[in-house]
């Protein structure tokens, strides 16, 4: 009886025990949560603010190589450190150093696909030719990237289904997009110059006059019986027609 009255003691106490340490560790993920939730939000936003600036930097490139170079890379640096604050210390298991290699190649590529297909898309107005290229060579460098990221994924999937739709959905939609961009460049008017304009012609060519022509000299008239007057500034003009009389 006592031995039964000993172990139902330790059992309680060992139950006790157990669940104090599950609260306790309930207690740690919530206090970690909340103080995750700045670097979970940067880590989420890291993501679009380099996208958009590759994407940006990638359609605008040839107006100013040297600019958006630097913007691009300044996207690139954003969106690696958003994948690595979200893929390295956020999560509960690390990868080892070849797969954090693999997944910091990869997400710069998928940043670079997902920046020529945004890019693409939404600069097609300004650059016809340029967008019908870049629209379908994202579609497949961003699923390309984004299989070889995915840890949960095997990279052989890329030669899979839904690869071959990927592929055939970028080959009909550089084919489409192709012709658009030719019909937008042969009509008037069509696509858009982006900041760069043209000298406008004068209004009035005739009004440019050579300023190494020398100029007339003042016309003078004559009348018969007086004396040839000059008309200059300095002289006042007078009109029979004027309304005023001048007596001497």
């Amino acid at each position: 009886m006592a031995q039964a009255q000993l172990l139902d003691a330790r059992t309680s106490s060992d139950t006790e025990e157990n669940g104090g340490r599950a609260a306790r560790r309930r207690a740690h993920t919530r206090q970690a949560r909340r103080r995750s939730l700045a670097a979970r939000y940067l880590g989420y936003v890291g993501y679009f603010v380099g996208a958009g600036l590759i994407s940006g930097a990638v359609v605008h490139h040839p107006l100013d190589p040297a600019r958006y170079t630097r913007i691009a890379l300044y996207g690139a640096a954003v969106f690696l450190a958003a994948t690595i604050l979200n893929e390295f210390l956020l999560t509960r298991e690390r990868p080892g150093l070849p797969r954090m290699l693999v997944v910091i190649g990869a997400s710069l590529t998928l940043s670079f696909g997902i920046g020529m297909l945004s890019g693409g898309l939404q600069h097609f107005d300004d650059f016809p030719a340029r967008g019908a290229v870049l629209v379908p060579a994202g579609l497949v460098v961003s699923f390309v990237a984004y299989v070889i990221k995915d840890a949960d994924t095997p990279v052989r999937r890329i030669f899979s289904l839904v690869g071959l739709a990927v592929l055939s959905t970028a080959a009909l939609a550089f084919l489409g997009l192709r012709q658009v961009a030719a019909s937008m460049e042969t009509t008037p008017g069509g696509g858009h110059s982006h900041g760069t304009t043209e000298n406008p012609a004068p209004a009035n060519p005739a009004h440019h006059e050579d300023p190494s022509a020398t100029p007339p000299s003042p016309s003078t008239t004559q009348t018969p019986g007086a004396a040839p007057t000059t008309a200059g500034p300095s002289a006042p003009a007078t009109s029979a027609a004027d309304g005023h009389a001048h007596s001497h």
